[in-house]
Order: structure tokens, then C-alpha cells, then sequence
């Protein structure tokens, strides 16, 4: 049950800061879904610090691992939300912007969690 209270916390943290990083950022003008992109990158980086840290320290599953990873990160990341911003997108007929946030959301997702895992790693040292 405890592990469960763990992930709840963590998922209710997650939202709030993802509402709030998507609340004060999104469109920017642009146009453009820039929180979504911004929280999914930035959760892709985080993940990866986090999850390079525990296996290198071998804490993984681990009551901080279940807050953070499963329930923080879990709720703070929206790649639902980017689903829903590119098909809007395409279905607005803005096709290059549908496109191209998927090519940033996946290039810069995959770049972050590969940052995430050296930088997590390094921590470990």
C-alpha cells in the first residue's frame, strides 16, 4: 500500500507541475504546442538522470524511484497531450507544424534521455 501512496504523491505533483509548465508556456504566440514539447523534453531528460541513477546505485524500485519516475514523471509527461496537439495540427491544416513537432518531440525526447542517462551515470561516481 505504501508503494501505491508513493506513486499517487508523486502522480499529484507530476499534474500540477505539468499544468503549470504547459499553463505559462503553451503557444508562446507560436502558434506551436511549445509546453507540451517543453515538459515531454524535459521529463525525457529528467527520466534518464533518474533512472541512470538508480540501476548505477542499485535503487532502482526503491520508494523514491516509485515517487519520482513512476508518479512525478509519469503525470508531469504528456505525450497524450502531444498526440492530441499534432493531430489537431494536421486536422487544422497546419501540416509542416504537425510534422514538425513530431520530429522535435521524438528527436529532442530521445536526445534528453540520452543526456539524462550520462548525466544520471555521472551522478552515480
Amino acid at each position: 500500500m505504501n508503494n501505491v501512496i508513493m506513486v499517487a504523491m508523486g502522480g499529484a505533483c507530476g499534474a500540477v507541475l505539468r499544468y503549470w509548465v504547459v499553463a505559462t508556456s503553451q503557444y508562446a504566440g507560436l502558434g506551436f504546442p511549445l509546453g507540451t514539447l517543453s515538459v515531454n523534453v524535459l521529463g525525457s531528460l529528467l527520466i534518464g538522470v533518474a533512472a541512470a541513477y538508480w540501476l548505477a546505485t542499485g535503487a532502482a524500485g526503491g520508494s523514491g524511484q516509485l515517487f519520482f519516475q513512476t508518479g512525478l514523471l509519469g503525470a508531469f509527461t504528456t505525450f497524450s497531450a502531444f498526440s492530441l496537439d499534432t493531430l489537431l495540427l494536421w486536422q487544422n491544416g497546419q501540416l509542416k507544424a504537425a510534422a514538425l513537432n513530431v520530429m522535435l518531440n521524438v528527436m529532442l525526447c530521445l536526445t534528453a534521455v540520452a543526456a539524462g542517462l550520462l548525466l544520471g551515470g555521472n551522478l552515480a561516481k
